[in-house]
């Protein structure tokens, strides 16, 4: 176990856990509701600190980023657990863990067993994912910093749910962000999540006022968020808010976890989404899940030349030039590209 960062003592050795925007009030001998971080008599504890549940090398494009160094690897952790209670959760086995189970469950390693094993693997990023990088975050913290020492980059894979506090500590060694804009309503995040739609709109404000590169990704779900009204509001928040430049992914739900009764969504559904986006003046939108579509690729927003083609999580051709522009009218193509 390893002390926690940002929670504050109360009274009858309660602490106040401020990493992220549920801030647990937790009394002595409980844990807070993402299951790994526990108050032992007035002090709180990370569970999970070098608990790693999985550690894999992946294309950045998994993650999903199309814009931040495009074509390299990124060494990829997690460990179990998450702050929300998300009913359509593709990784619940491991996110939902501490919650079914009752204990940490992962691999010790170091945050310099992590960062020699991202530079041997050639990865050029760490990216924290899989699960939610707030309940590990003092780990990856550690990595993190050791990381941008080293040369490598850092992306968080997040829902977004974490407080101002948590931001502020993690930005001097944060690179990139791919945050999770599950719905555009109070309603879907309390039904589905447990949790609240206006904690999430800040932290992707914060992201991109400290110029953290950022992209975005809704899960389109059949009759739960799927409303064009809905989707075109989302839109236009990431227009105005973000900026035109910044990526918004729709990808393709599959029925899983709890909630099997909605079916896959219908290609369809994603390439409305995708025109909604672009007539709300977003630069880049892309259709996810669905390898082969047209909405994988990256476009000039400027004149329509193909500049990155994709199958998947493969690159099949990439025409950006190393400035970032196109090299037939050359137009500014937003992103990290070296």
């Amino acid at each position: 176990m390893r002390e926690a960062l940002l929670y504050e003592k109360l009274d009858n050795r309660d602490v106040k856990c401020n990493l992220c925007s549920h801030r647990c009030r937790i009394p002595p001998g409980k844990t807070g509701i993402c299951g790994v971080r526990k108050n032992e008599e007035g002090v709180l504890y990370s569970l999970a600190y070098g608990k790693v549940i999985a550690h894999h090398v992946d294309p950045i494009e998994k993650k999903p980023l199309f814009h931040f160094l495009p074509g390299t690897l990124s060494y990829s952790i997690a460990t179990v657990g998450c702050n929300l209670q998300c009913d359509f959760c593709q990784n619940f086995e491991i996110s939902q863990f501490p919650r079914h189970y009752g204990y940490v469950t992962g691999e010790d390693l170091s945050a310099e067993q992590v960062v020699e094993a991202a530079l041997s693997s050639g990865s050029k990023s760490i990216s924290y994912t899989y699960t939610e990088p707030t309940i590990y975050f003092e780990f990856a913290y550690d990595c993190a910093r050791l990381a941008s020492e080293r040369g490598l980059k850092n992306v968080f894979v997040s829902n977004g749910y974490m407080t101002p506090e948590t931001l502020e500590t993690i930005y001097p060694h944060l690179h990139g962000a791919n945050i999770d804009l599950k719905a555009f309503t109070e309603d879907f995040y309390h039904r589905h999540c447990k949790a609240r739609l206006k904690p999430v709109l800040e932290t992707l404000k914060y992201l991109k006022r400290q110029g953290v590169w950022l992209e975005v990704t809704t899960l389109i779900i059949p009759g739960e968020n799927d409303d064009p009204e809905e989707l075109r509001e989302m839109a236009r928040f990431i227009r105005e808010e973000l900026g035109p430049g910044t990526p918004w992914h729709v990808t393709r739900f599959y029925p899983t976890y709890k909630l099997l009764t909605r079916p896959p969504t219908p290609v369809e559904i994603l390439q409305k989404a995708y025109y909604i986006g672009r007539e709300e003046g977003l630069k880049y939108v892309y259709t996810g899940n669905v390898p082969g579509d047209k909405g994988e690729n990256t476009y000039c927003w400027s004149c329509e030349k193909l500049l990155i083609e994709r199958y998947g999580f493969r690159i099949l051709k990439n025409e950006i030039t190393p400035e970032g522009t196109c090299p037939d009218c050359g137009a500014k193509i937003d992103g990290v590209w070296r």
